[in-house]
């Protein structure tokens, strides 16, 4: 019994000790995780189909030339960096029940819309606005997630629904390839809009079932499936860890002083500013593009290849996050050295001018790595901004906010669609972005340390009053908010 329990701690992080939290743990699990992976599924399903359905198509039949197909990311990005913190902050004051499902909806509109496009600018205002309505999904959750569970229970939550959204990726590709098989040219149809489609009747139910099911925020649920004792169980087990700040609902003009006075906000949107762009391999198809450039693969053997970096960077996300969560110090750093080492040997393969073509297939999957740190870097600044509920969902958002603020010029910058196949410049960029990415993740590291240490005497002192009868925990977040 003893060994199974220390696998399951491994597998799944702490094990509450009353079977009444167990419970409680085991259906926010399950209602929490299935509808934001599902959504996040669904929203990374939309973004991967535009790089599929570029290679599959779209390109000749919308007469794209040149940076085009960069150009649409950009407009997407632009509008996901307008969407952030609006909808972050729409969390605090509209239930997420109906602001997560409400947004997916908008998107899966938008979705439809795209099958129907006649012309690359059509597409251009398409992603705009669908970037806003997808820019909730991300970092909405890592807030939601926080907001539900310990450190200990955290990294492996995220590394689950990061991976939700890397499936959506690896089943684009898959879909494609079969939609481009079984239905290109139904209904005088291409099969790239068949595919968009698709994906907005995968969309639709999603949401309804968030509609339905989702249990907002510990002190605001109302979820039918949890009795009273467990929502008050889901509030108390949070606020005896590390004083942490769960209010919901409220908003300052002091957040504004607690943000930018702060290390936080700063030292966490450097990290995933920088460290977000590692993962340009995926995000912007460089593999397909490669395939399709160098000539000699088929449809389907283009859509399908680059599944593969896909499926490392979910186990590689997966095995990360656990490690994570098992680790006494909670310590995220080092999977952002793995991901930073994995990133340089895969560019240093790729640019060397005689590399065989089997060292190219697995430099590109070994990049897949770079998605590990996603789902630990948003962990790390949970775990950081943990005291503080609307400090903690502007920061989150700001870190998205920032990576995508980059997003949105570095591939036109470093991975145009005409530099395929070589991509020379991206990769050189690629080695500069993990060396800071080191060198950034050290900082963090550093000042979560010194406010540690800071904190100490506080904390001390704060024991010292409880002991003696003075201000209890509630009091002192309540004075504090």
């Amino acid at each position: 019994m003893a060994v199974l329990r220390k696998i399951r701690h491994f597998v799944w992080g702490e094990i509450p000790e009353s079977k009444t939290e167990r419970r409680l743990l085991l259906k926010i699990d399950w209602f929490i995780l299935s509808y934001c992976c599902l959504m996040y599924f669904s929203n990374y399903l939309d973004r991967s189909n535009v790089s599929n359905a570029y290679v599959s198509g779209m390109k000749e039949e919308l007469n794209m030339h040149g940076t085009d197909f960069n150009q649409i990311n950009t407009i997407f990005t632009c509008g996901y960096i307008v969407g952030m913190i609006p909808n972050n902050l729409m969390l605090q004051v509209v239930r997420p029940r109906i602001w997560f499902p409400a947004m997916q909806i908008v998107w899966g509109v938008l979705t439809f819309c795209t099958s129907a496009a006649k012309t690359v600018q059509q597409i251009y205002a398409i992603r705009f606005f669908q970037g806003i309505a997808e820019s909730s999904t991300f970092v909405g959750t890592h807030y939601i997630l926080g907001s539900w569970y310990k450190p200990g229970e955290l990294g492996k939550r995220s590394g689950i629904f990061t991976s939700s959204g890397l499936a959506g990726t690896l089943f684009s590709g898959l879909l494609q390839a079969a939609v481009y098989t079984n239905l290109n040219g139904t209904s005088g149809r291409s099969g790239w809009r068949w595919l968009f489609i698709i994906d907005g009747i995968i969309t639709m139910p999603i949401a309804l079932y968030g509609f339905l099911m989702f249990p907002d925020v510990p002190t605001t649920t109302k979820a039918f499936y949890l009795s009273d004792e467990e929502r008050l169980i889901s509030c108390e087990r949070l606020e005896t860890d590390k004083n942490k700040d769960i209010t919901h609902g409220h908003l300052s003009w002091s957040l504004i002083k607690r943000v930018v006075g702060n290390w936080r906000w700063y030292g966490c949107s450097l990290l995933f500013a920088v460290s977000g762009e590692t993962e340009s391999f995926g995000s912007n198809n460089l593999m397909g593009q490669w395939l399709k450039a160098i000539g000699g693969f088929t449809v389907p053997q283009i859509d399908n290849y680059p599944s593969g970096v896909t499926a490392f960077a979910i186990a590689s996300t997966l095995v990360c996050a656990t490690w994570t969560d098992a680790t006494r110090s909670r310590a995220r750093w080092p999977v952002l050295v793995y991901m930073s080492i994995c990133v340089i040997i895969a560019s240093a393969i790729l640019l060397a001018p005689s590399t065989p073509l089997g060292a190219r297939f697995f430099a590109w999957y070994l990049a897949g790595a770079s998605y590990a740190g996603q789902a630990t870097t948003f962990a790390w600044a949970n775990q950081i901004c943990a005291d503080d509920h609307a400090e903690r969902a502007v920061v989150l958002a700001s870190m998205n906010m920032w990576n995508n603020v980059v997003n949105a010029w570095w591939p036109l910058v470093f991975y145009p669609a005409t530099d395929a196949p070589r991509f020379t410049k991206g990769l050189w960029a690629m080695v500069g972005t993990a060396i800071a990415t080191l060198l950034v993740t050290w900082f963090v590291w550093y000042m979560e340390r010194r406010e540690k240490r800071t904190r100490e005497p506080e904390k001390e002192e704060a024991d010292e009053r409880r002991s003696s009868g003075g201000e209890d925990e509630k009091s002192v977040a309540s004075r504090r908010s």
